[in-house]
């Protein structure tokens, strides 16, 4: 009788480890790298764009919150409204005054509108004004705006009540001035530049401005008086509490024709708003990073047919056809996480350059790095999914009949 224990048992395939079913889908990629380079570089421009767009979206709102930081959150302003009328409200002298007595308040300035027009000298044709106006101005308004010079000196107590005038930073560039001591024409008379100002993130309307004194409005520009903007600043945690009561306070007559606004406000409306625009960059990148995609799964398709030979040895000596369709999918994994990491580092260094060059901090967030990578082995994995059951599905036969 047979021994049953002589019987040949049957042939079980080798396993493979993960150590080699890696070494095996790099294998695949070193024997074709211009090709491997072109998939990997489409599947890493779509992830630049993801991350660079992401990268610069946050360091814009990384630079919008440290300007805020730095002029605060704590400034409203305060402007007439219309009637009920139609007609524009003038606010009462004793506007800043009434206001100025909210316990709460820690700063409190105005501007005026002055119906006087700036040229650079007599000569110019009347209405060519730039669409710059005039204000009056009191001396502590800088400080409560969060300005700052960019040449010159400010109105102080000496200069309020004499014809001299400090021009905003796009008033400047649209009259071509900048040099203090140039006489500018204003109101049918001569005025002396003493200064200019650097852009005013949360009073943008001074920009476009030429600001004169309020005594020197009122005796050489024929100034009412009448304030056209209060800018109040209050403590941080009373904000809303003074913002509450300040049309009543400005004018107790009329308090439904004030209008309160909050700048910092603004800026974080425009924030929003460019974020819209981030959207739809985003949407971009999603469809770059789809035709990389393709690029991957043309690139598995073809290397089947080229591999045919290797896939029918490989079969004829006992591998699986899961070991094969292993192979494959490894090798897509491979070639999407090279074009991954490639492009999450082409994107984060896109992002640098671009905030280094306007002088905003550079902030990537991590999701933004993970999400990209995520993605493209995602698609990594769909692309070479059908590549992988092709070629787990010949035979050995058909396959080493193509040599």
């Amino acid at each position: 009788m047979t021994d049953p224990l002589d019987r040949p048992r049957p042939l079980r395939a080798a396993r493979l480890r993960p150590a080699d079913v890696v070494r095996l889908g790099g294998t695949g990629l070193r024997t074709r790298p211009l090709r491997v380079f072109l998939s990997a570089l489409g599947i890493a421009i779509g992830v630049a764009a993801m991350v660079a767009v992401v990268g610069i979206s946050g360091s814009g709102q990384a630079e919008v919150d440290r300007r805020l930081d730095a002029l605060g959150t704590n400034l409203l302003r305060v402007a007439p409204g219309e009637s009920l009328t139609g007609e524009k409200t003038r606010l009462p002298y004793e506007a800043v005054a009434m206001v100025r007595r909210i316990p709460p308040v820690e700063q409190v300035t105005a501007t005026g509108a002055v119906s006087a027009s700036v040229y650079r000298n007599e000569r110019i044709a009347i209405g060519r004004t730039n669409s710059l106006t005039v204000l009056a101005s009191g001396t502590d308004l800088l400080p409560a705006v969060g300005g700052e010079m960019n040449r010159g000196r400010w109105l102080d107590s000496a200069t309020d009540k004499y014809p001299a005038v400090v021009l905003g930073a796009t008033a400047a560039q649209r009259l071509d001035v900048y040099t203090p001591g140039t006489r500018l024409w204003i109101g049918g008379r001569w005025f002396s530049l003493i200064g200019v100002l650097e852009p005013v993130p949360l009073a943008p309307e001074l920009d476009s401005a030429a600001l004169v004194g309020w005594q020197a409005a009122r005796s050489y520009l024929r100034f009412d008086g009448h304030p056209s903007t209060v800018y109040v600043r209050a403590e941080d945690s009373q904000v809303t509490a003074v913002r509450s009561v300040l049309a009543a306070t400005a004018y107790p007559e009329k308090p439904g024709e004030v209008q309160i606004s909050r700048p910092s406000d603004a800026l974080a409306a425009r924030e929003a708003t460019e974020s819209a625009l981030t959207g739809l960059l985003l949407g971009l990148g999603g469809v770059a990073l789809l035709v990389g995609g393709v690029g991957v799964g043309n690139t598995m398709v073809i290397s089947v047919l080229e591999r045919r030979p290797e896939i029918g040895l490989r079969r004829a000596l006992g591998a699986t056809r899961g070991q094969i369709r292993t192979q494959f999918v490894t090798e897509s994994l491979l070639l999407s996480l090279i074009g991954g990491l490639g492009g999450t580092v082409l994107g984060t260094a896109i992002t640098a350059g671009y905030a280094v060059s306007r002088d905003w901090p550079t902030v990537v967030p991590a999701w933004a790095s993970v999400a990209g990578i995520g993605s493209t082995l995602l698609i990594g994995m769909i692309a070479g999914l059908y590549p992988a059951v092709r070629a787990s599905r010949l035979a050995p036969t058909e396959a080493l009949a193509g040599t």
